[in-house]
This record gives structure tokens, sequence and C-alpha cells, in this order.
């Protein structure tokens, strides 16, 4: 089959497209023939080795030294279900599934092997594949945090980094939830995230923007960049801060993804696509995520829909 595979750490031009023998299903996975998948931070962070000096060592020990010990990275996909392990118990053959696949990655090929275990779930019924495979990871990032923040029982919401595949999923999320939800996000998003239900939208890029924001119940950096002592003192007393560096790996759970399911088949969350690639331009699709411009999820398109 085809996949791209990263040869080393380094920039996008270390992935290479190159055929590679098909996986073949344990008595516990499903084989899945994937149509998406997507360049996330997860993603990106394995390629490069984007993480602090100090972990450097510990995270080639972990993972690989010299290049990743699973090379085809990827950690969503959408696909059809094609084999079925002998245990499997909850799929069968042509069920339409979505799921992250942790530091098992594995998206970025033809066919890839999910153990039923992990998360993974039958997509929304009116979902395509590239739609699909959006709500995974931003989805279940945000609501992990969210959970931190204990936002079921607040009224406001502070989101930085509202743009990112995360963002935009954490101002919908919090929406459904009845939170009044103030975004940040450059002034070129602006627009699209009021789209998403953001009640009040602050151009980062403005000078003293930092004065135009109140105090909020919860405070969520979507993104891992801003200051965080500066965030906080956006943070009314007895309220909560969280963020996505520093805080820990988002716990994958599969009842996240089917509460996600439920939203977007209600219209309560929509599909935040910025570019599709085709798997032959995986050093494109890396690039452009790199840049760090993207709105929503870039996703990269194994195989045409029929």
């Amino acid at each position: 089959m085809k996949a791209a595979i990263c040869t080393r750490y380094g920039s996008p031009d270390v992935l290479h497209i190159t055929e590679v023998p098909r996986p073949v299903p344990k008595s516990n996975d499903l084989l899945i023939k994937v149509y998406a998948s997507a360049v996330h931070s997860g993603d990106r962070r394995m390629r490069s080795l984007d993480v602090p000096l100090l972990g450097k060592l510990p995270m080639r020990l972990a993972v690989g030294f010299k290049r990743p010990r699973q090379p085809i990275l990827g950690v969503v996909l959408a696909g059809e279900v094609v084999e079925v392990g002998r245990d499997v118990k909850q799929f069968q053959v042509g069920d339409r599934v979505h799921a992250l696949t942790g530091f098992g990655f594995g998206g970025y090929a033809e066919y890839a092997c999910v153990p039923e275990k992990r998360c993974i779930a039958k997509m929304p019924q009116h979902a395509s594949y590239t739609e699909a495979v959006c709500l995974p990871f931003g989805g279940t990032t945000s609501l992990h945090f969210f959970r931190k923040l204990q936002i079921d029982q607040m009224k406001t919401i502070l989101i930085y980094g509202a743009s990112g595949a995360v963002g935009t999923a954490a101002v919908q999320i919090a929406k459904a939830k009845g939170l009044q939800v103030t975004a940040v996000c450059s002034g070129r998003n602006a627009e699209r995230v009021k789209a998403l239900g953001a009640d009040h939208v602050i151009d980062y890029t403005k000078d003293g923007y930092d004065g135009l924001l109140l105090k909020y119940d919860a405070v969520f950096d979507a993104s891992g960049k801003i200051n965080k002592t500066q965030a906080k003192r956006h943070v009314k007393q007895n309220g909560a801060f969280a963020s996505v560096a520093g805080q820990g790996v988002a716990r994958e759970r599969k009842e996240d993804l089917h509460y996600l399911n439920e939203l977007f088949e209600a219209g309560r969350f929509k599909a935040v696509i910025d570019h599709i690639y085709s798997l032959d331009e995986i050093v494109e699709a890396h690039r452009y995520v790199d840049a760090g411009q993207k709105f929503g999820n870039v996703l990269v398109l194994i195989a045409e829909e029929i």
C-alpha cells in the first residue's frame, strides 16, 4: 500500500511517499481503509521532535532515537472497516468510522490497524469522511480541558487561539454548553470565528488588545503559545485556567467522540476545513501547518469518497 513515512526528525522534507506492506489486524484490531487524515500538532511535533530541550533525549528513547519507530504519522483518520479481528465486538466490516490513533499514528496510509479499545467510533450518519476526520482531535482535546475547567458550572469563557483545530472546536462546544464565549484570534479570522458562535472576538494583533479583555469564569489557552501569567489575570476569583501546553496530554475517551457525533448531527458542531491536500502533497501540507496560519483543520485526502 502507499504511505507517507517519516525518515528522520526534521523539516517537512523528511516525509516521503513509498510502498509499504499492508498491516495485518490482530485479534482486537480493525483494519480500516483510510479515506482522510489530517496534520495536527501531534504529527508535526513527532516529525520535527519539537519538544523542550530537556525533553528531547527522553522523547527519542521513548519513540525512536534517529527516527520515529512508527514511521507512518497521522494521529487521526476516517475510513471504512474492511476486516476485523476475531475478538472485535462493537464493529463490523462496512462500518464508517473515525478515530484518534494516538502514539500508534498510522493515518498517512491507505490502510491502518486500530485497536477496538482506542478512541474510535462510527462516524455521524450524515458526515463525509473529510467532515468526520475534523471531529476527533480538536473536539476531544477541548472536552478534556473543559473537564479540568469544570465549565458545566460556569457562564463565561475566554478562549485564546480560537482559530486553530482545538480553538474552533472549543468555541463551538462552549456555545453548545450555553456559555458566553469571548474568542482571541487574528483579525483576518475574526468573522469566521464569530460565525462559529463566539459572542465577542478580540484581535490579538492590535496593540493593547489585552486591555479589551475582562474577567471570566474560565480561561482556556487552545494554542499553547500565550503568556500564561498575563492570561491568568483574566480569571475571576474562584475561576479556572487551562492550557494545552504544560498540563499533560489530553485523555482520549470514546464517549467524547459519541458526544461530538451528536452535536454534529444536531447541527451544533461544524467541521472547519482550511485546506485539503492529497497524500502525495504531504510535504506541502506540513509546510502549510508549520507556517502557523491555518484556520481549523488541514486535511490529507488518502482516497476519493465514492
